[in-house]
Protein backbone atom coordinates (compact mmCIF):
# COMPACT_ATOMS: atom_id res chain seq x y z
CA UNK A 1 0.00 0.00 0.00
CA UNK A 2 1.30 3.49 -0.92
CA UNK A 3 0.15 7.35 -1.07
CA UNK A 4 1.18 10.16 -2.82
CA UNK A 5 0.11 13.97 -3.20
CA UNK A 6 -0.91 15.76 -6.18
CA UNK A 7 -0.69 19.06 -4.20
CA UNK A 8 -1.94 19.93 -0.54
CA UNK A 9 -3.10 23.74 0.35
CA UNK A 10 -5.50 26.59 0.14
CA UNK A 11 -5.30 26.54 -4.16
CA UNK A 12 -6.07 22.84 -4.70
CA UNK A 13 -5.85 19.31 -2.75
CA UNK A 14 -5.94 16.08 -4.13
CA UNK A 15 -3.77 12.14 -2.69
CA UNK A 16 -3.57 8.65 -4.31
CA UNK A 17 -3.92 6.00 -2.29
CA UNK A 18 -2.97 2.53 -3.89
CA UNK A 19 -3.00 -1.16 -3.01
CA UNK A 20 -2.77 -4.06 -4.97
CA UNK A 21 -3.00 -7.76 -4.87
CA UNK A 22 -0.97 -9.86 -6.94
CA UNK A 23 -0.92 -8.34 -10.49
CA UNK A 24 -4.29 -6.16 -10.22
CA UNK A 25 -3.81 -2.72 -8.64
CA UNK A 26 -6.43 -0.38 -6.64
CA UNK A 27 -6.04 3.33 -6.97
CA UNK A 28 -8.44 6.39 -5.64
CA UNK A 29 -8.15 9.57 -5.35
CA UNK A 30 -9.08 11.50 -2.57
CA UNK A 31 -10.40 15.24 -3.50
CA UNK A 32 -9.44 16.84 -6.68
CA UNK A 33 -9.53 20.51 -6.26
CA UNK A 34 -7.76 21.14 -9.65
CA UNK A 35 -8.64 21.42 -13.56
CA UNK A 36 -8.64 18.46 -15.57
CA UNK A 37 -5.33 19.32 -17.34
CA UNK A 38 -3.48 20.57 -13.86
CA UNK A 39 -4.62 17.27 -12.47
CA UNK A 40 -3.73 15.60 -15.42
CA UNK A 41 -0.13 17.00 -15.16
CA UNK A 42 0.14 15.88 -11.75
CA UNK A 43 -0.77 12.33 -12.21
CA UNK A 44 1.72 12.35 -15.18
CA UNK A 45 4.49 13.84 -12.44
CA UNK A 46 3.32 10.63 -10.46
CA UNK A 47 3.80 7.80 -13.15
CA UNK A 48 0.07 7.61 -13.36
CA UNK A 49 -3.06 8.48 -15.64
CA UNK A 50 -6.71 9.05 -15.37
CA UNK A 51 -7.36 4.90 -16.60
CA UNK A 52 -5.42 3.96 -13.31
CA UNK A 53 -8.09 5.46 -10.95
CA UNK A 54 -11.18 3.42 -9.42
CA UNK A 55 -12.98 6.17 -8.12
CA UNK A 56 -12.66 9.76 -6.13
CA UNK A 57 -13.62 10.41 -2.81
CA UNK A 58 -15.27 13.57 -1.49
CA UNK A 59 -14.63 15.20 2.07
CA UNK A 60 -16.27 18.18 1.60
CA UNK A 61 -17.59 20.99 -0.72
CA UNK A 62 -14.74 23.71 -0.48
CA UNK A 63 -13.40 24.37 -4.11
CA UNK A 64 -9.65 23.83 -3.51
CA UNK A 65 -10.88 19.79 -2.31
CA UNK A 66 -14.03 19.57 -5.24
CA UNK A 67 -13.11 22.34 -7.70
CA UNK A 68 -11.79 19.41 -10.25
CA UNK A 69 -13.82 16.61 -9.30
CA UNK A 70 -16.85 16.61 -11.08
CA UNK A 71 -15.41 17.88 -14.65
CA UNK A 72 -12.52 15.09 -13.99
CA UNK A 73 -14.62 12.26 -13.68
CA UNK A 74 -17.22 13.03 -16.15
CA UNK A 75 -14.13 13.21 -18.93
CA UNK A 76 -12.92 10.23 -17.40
CA UNK A 77 -15.91 7.89 -16.86
CA UNK A 78 -14.60 7.75 -12.76
CA UNK A 79 -17.19 7.02 -10.19
CA UNK A 80 -17.43 9.92 -7.11
CA UNK A 81 -17.77 8.80 -3.66
CA UNK A 82 -19.68 11.55 -1.15
CA UNK A 83 -22.00 12.34 1.85
CA UNK A 84 -25.49 13.28 0.98
CA UNK A 85 -24.84 16.53 2.29
CA UNK A 86 -22.01 17.18 0.67
CA UNK A 87 -23.84 15.78 -2.79
CA UNK A 88 -26.75 18.34 -2.03
CA UNK A 89 -24.30 21.03 -1.81
CA UNK A 90 -22.54 20.32 -5.03
CA UNK A 91 -25.85 18.86 -7.07
CA UNK A 92 -25.54 20.85 -10.04
CA UNK A 93 -22.08 20.31 -10.67
CA UNK A 94 -22.46 16.04 -10.50
CA UNK A 95 -24.77 15.75 -13.36
CA UNK A 96 -23.77 13.06 -15.83
CA UNK A 97 -20.94 11.41 -12.45
CA UNK A 98 -21.70 8.13 -11.30
CA UNK A 99 -22.63 9.08 -7.57
CA UNK A 100 -21.95 6.32 -4.55
CA UNK A 101 -22.90 7.86 -1.24
CA UNK A 102 -21.08 7.27 1.83
CA UNK A 103 -21.70 8.03 5.72
CA UNK A 104 -19.82 8.18 9.09
CA UNK A 105 -18.63 4.75 10.17
CA UNK A 106 -19.97 2.71 6.92
CA UNK A 107 -16.79 1.45 5.63
CA UNK A 108 -16.88 1.25 1.59
CA UNK A 109 -14.92 -1.19 -0.57
CA UNK A 110 -13.22 0.32 -4.10
CA UNK A 111 -11.23 -2.77 -5.41
CA UNK A 112 -8.61 -3.98 -2.88
CA UNK A 113 -9.29 -0.73 -0.48
CA UNK A 114 -11.49 -0.62 2.82
CA UNK A 115 -12.35 3.15 2.88
CA UNK A 116 -13.90 4.74 6.56
CA UNK A 117 -15.65 8.02 6.40
CA UNK A 118 -15.50 9.56 9.80
CA UNK A 119 -17.09 13.04 10.25
CA UNK A 120 -15.50 16.12 11.47
CA UNK A 121 -16.22 19.73 12.53
CA UNK A 122 -15.50 21.60 9.87
CA UNK A 123 -17.85 24.79 8.57
CA UNK A 124 -18.68 22.41 5.55
CA UNK A 125 -22.57 20.61 4.71
CA UNK A 126 -21.14 16.76 6.14
CA UNK A 127 -17.89 16.88 6.03
CA UNK A 128 -15.74 13.53 6.38
CA UNK A 129 -12.13 12.33 6.19
CA UNK A 130 -11.25 8.94 5.67
CA UNK A 131 -9.15 6.36 7.20
CA UNK A 132 -7.93 3.85 3.96
CA UNK A 133 -6.98 -0.24 4.41
CA UNK A 134 -5.63 -3.05 2.15
CA UNK A 135 -6.12 -5.46 5.28
CA UNK A 136 -2.93 -5.32 6.57
CA UNK A 137 -1.57 -1.50 6.65
CA UNK A 138 -4.34 1.67 7.94
CA UNK A 139 -3.94 5.60 6.15
CA UNK A 140 -5.27 7.84 8.29
CA UNK A 141 -6.22 11.45 6.59
CA UNK A 142 -7.30 14.40 8.59
CA UNK A 143 -7.44 18.04 7.17
CA UNK A 144 -10.00 20.35 7.01
CA UNK A 145 -11.25 20.00 10.49
CA UNK A 146 -11.28 22.65 13.90
CA UNK A 147 -10.38 20.89 16.07
CA UNK A 148 -9.90 17.79 17.84
CA UNK A 149 -13.30 15.11 19.19
CA UNK A 150 -13.34 11.68 20.49
CA UNK A 151 -14.87 10.53 17.15
CA UNK A 152 -11.41 11.19 15.30
CA UNK A 153 -9.22 10.45 17.69
CA UNK A 154 -10.96 6.80 17.98
CA UNK A 155 -10.91 6.45 14.06
CA UNK A 156 -7.36 7.65 13.40
CA UNK A 157 -5.77 5.08 16.47
CA UNK A 158 -4.20 2.09 15.34
CA UNK A 159 -2.79 3.45 11.82
CA UNK A 160 0.67 2.53 9.85
CA UNK A 161 0.60 6.02 8.05
CA UNK A 162 -1.01 9.77 9.17
CA UNK A 163 -1.66 12.40 6.78
CA UNK A 164 -2.27 15.60 9.28
CA UNK A 165 -3.30 18.97 8.53
CA UNK A 166 -1.10 21.56 9.83
CA UNK A 167 -2.98 24.43 8.43
CA UNK A 168 -1.34 27.41 10.51
CA UNK A 169 1.33 28.66 13.43
CA UNK A 170 -2.05 31.08 15.83
CA UNK A 171 1.17 33.55 16.36
CA UNK A 172 1.25 34.21 12.41
CA UNK A 173 -2.11 33.68 11.97
CA UNK A 174 -3.27 36.15 14.69
CA UNK A 175 -0.31 39.00 13.23
CA UNK A 176 -1.07 38.35 9.22
CA UNK A 177 -3.09 41.06 7.52
CA UNK A 178 -6.02 38.60 7.05
CA UNK A 179 -9.47 40.24 7.77
CA UNK A 180 -10.90 39.65 11.54
CA UNK A 181 -13.66 37.42 10.19
CA UNK A 182 -11.38 35.13 8.31
CA UNK A 183 -9.00 35.01 11.19
CA UNK A 184 -11.69 34.58 13.41
CA UNK A 185 -13.19 31.02 10.67
CA UNK A 186 -9.64 29.50 10.30
CA UNK A 187 -8.57 29.56 13.86
CA UNK A 188 -12.26 28.53 15.16
CA UNK A 189 -14.39 25.78 16.29
CA UNK A 190 -15.45 24.65 12.63
CA UNK A 191 -12.25 25.74 10.91
CA UNK A 192 -8.74 24.98 10.41
CA UNK A 193 -5.96 22.73 12.57
CA UNK A 194 -3.47 25.21 14.28
CA UNK A 195 0.04 23.32 14.62
CA UNK A 196 -0.57 23.06 18.12
CA UNK A 197 -3.83 21.28 18.30
CA UNK A 198 -2.10 18.92 15.40
CA UNK A 199 0.37 18.07 17.82
CA UNK A 200 -2.11 17.70 20.49
CA UNK A 201 -3.79 15.00 18.31
CA UNK A 202 -0.63 13.27 17.46
CA UNK A 203 -0.32 12.98 20.87
CA UNK A 204 -3.79 11.70 21.68
CA UNK A 205 -4.07 8.38 19.17
CA UNK A 206 -2.86 5.31 19.79
CA UNK A 207 0.39 5.56 17.61
CA UNK A 208 1.81 2.04 18.45
CA UNK A 209 1.93 1.45 14.70
CA UNK A 210 2.64 5.00 13.52
CA UNK A 211 5.55 4.58 11.01
CA UNK A 212 5.17 7.17 8.87
CA UNK A 213 3.06 11.23 9.36
CA UNK A 214 2.64 13.90 6.88
CA UNK A 215 2.04 17.11 7.95
CA UNK A 216 -0.88 18.65 5.39
CA UNK A 217 -2.73 21.88 4.20
CA UNK A 218 0.14 24.28 5.46
CA UNK A 219 -1.15 28.01 4.59
CA UNK A 220 1.25 30.02 2.55
CA UNK A 221 0.71 33.19 4.92
CA UNK A 222 0.46 31.74 7.97
CA UNK A 223 2.91 28.42 8.48
CA UNK A 224 6.15 27.20 7.46
CA UNK A 225 7.01 23.99 6.88
CA UNK A 226 9.89 24.31 9.66
CA UNK A 227 7.34 25.48 12.12
CA UNK A 228 4.72 22.11 11.20
CA UNK A 229 7.93 19.94 11.16
CA UNK A 230 8.79 21.31 14.86
CA UNK A 231 4.95 20.49 16.43
CA UNK A 232 5.26 17.05 14.65
CA UNK A 233 8.78 16.38 16.14
CA UNK A 234 7.58 17.32 19.69
CA UNK A 235 5.53 13.88 19.49
CA UNK A 236 6.66 11.97 17.71
CA UNK A 237 11.17 10.96 17.29
CA UNK A 238 11.99 11.08 13.53
CA UNK A 239 14.69 8.87 13.93
CA UNK A 240 11.66 6.24 14.51
CA UNK A 241 8.80 7.81 12.53
CA UNK A 242 9.42 9.40 9.36
CA UNK A 243 8.15 13.30 9.15
CA UNK A 244 7.25 14.28 5.54
CA UNK A 245 5.88 17.93 4.61
CA UNK A 246 3.41 18.42 1.98
CA UNK A 247 3.74 21.23 -0.51
CA UNK A 248 0.85 22.92 -2.40
CA UNK A 249 2.79 22.68 -5.96
CA UNK A 250 4.99 19.49 -5.32
CA UNK A 251 2.62 17.70 -2.76
CA UNK A 252 5.25 14.79 -2.32
CA UNK A 253 5.74 11.73 -4.09
CA UNK A 254 4.78 7.75 -3.30
CA UNK A 255 5.45 6.81 0.36
CA UNK A 256 5.47 2.64 0.95
CA UNK A 257 3.51 2.29 4.02
CA UNK A 258 5.35 -0.45 5.67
Amino acid sequence: MKFASLGSGSEGNALLVAAASGTTRTCVMLDCGFGIRETERRLSRLGMSPADLNGIIVTHEHQDHVGGVFKFARRHGIAVWLTHGTLQAVLAASTGVAIHLCRDAQSITIGHLEILPYTVPHDAREPVQYVLGDGARRLGVLTDAGHATPHMIDALGGCDALMLECNHDRKMLANSTYPPSLKTRIGGAYGHLSNQTSSEILAAIDRRRLKTVVGAHLSSQNNTPALAHDALCAVVDPQHTAIVIAGQEEGFGWVEIA
